[in-house]
């Protein structure tokens, strides 16, 4: 098992990312692929609540920051939509496998798959070897991600870790623990 070494751990002070590939084994990636499919063709969004995902702030605070579905959304599975992928009434005007931006925000509390990877030895002590690459973004890095006008899902798992101690998560962040699903403890 190795850890990071200094020359990773330079270039991701340098550059404010780190690419590490390896970090998942094929079987693991398969696995998450396989259980996304499932969750997907089990998805039942009410027609209300078949918000389409920007990174854009006015976007953002017409579509999203006006809908308890998203900012209630951090203790729960959800499903958020690529732009123009419904019709007037809401109707998918594509296969809803292909209409999904993201899955969030609690796969990593909610579903074993996920939760097993999210929560495994190989997270605490990072160690490499297997096919699926790890992307480190520090989180003082402005990163966002565009809307995706491929015919391929980006097919990423995305969690964030935080320093806990002498921390103060910001009020402000739209991402709030809950009493049902507090931020948990990576290491205790």
């Amino acid at each position: 098992m190795a850890c990071l070494s200094p020359s990773q751990l330079q270039k991701f002070q340098q550059d404010g990312f780190l690419v590490l590939e390896g970090f998942l084994s094929a079987e693991e990636c398969v696995a998450m692929q396989q259980r996304i499919g499932e969750i997907v063709a089990e998805m039942d969004v009410p027609l209300h609540c078949r918000t389409e995902f920007s990174t854009q702030e006015e976007e953002q605070l017409r579509a999203q920051g006006s809908t308890d579905y998203f900012l209630s959304s951090g203790d729960k599975i959800r499903f958020f939509f690529e732009k123009g992928v419904f019709d007037e009434k809401g109707n998918f005007l594509v296969p809803p496998e292909k209409s999904i931006n993201k899955i969030g925000h609690a796969l990593h509390a909610h579903d074993p798959v996920f939760k097993s990877i999210t929560h495994s030895f190989k997270v605490q002590q990072p160690h490499f070897g297997g096919e699926g690459a790890l992307v480190l973004i520090h989180g003082e890095v402005v990163h966002k991600s565009k809307q995706n006008l491929s015919d391929r899902s980006r097919q990423a798992y995305t969690f964030h870790l935080m320093e806990a101690s002498g921390t103060t998560w910001s009020p402000e962040n739209w991402l709030q623990p809950t009493a049902e699903l507090p931020f948990p403890q990576l290491y205790t």
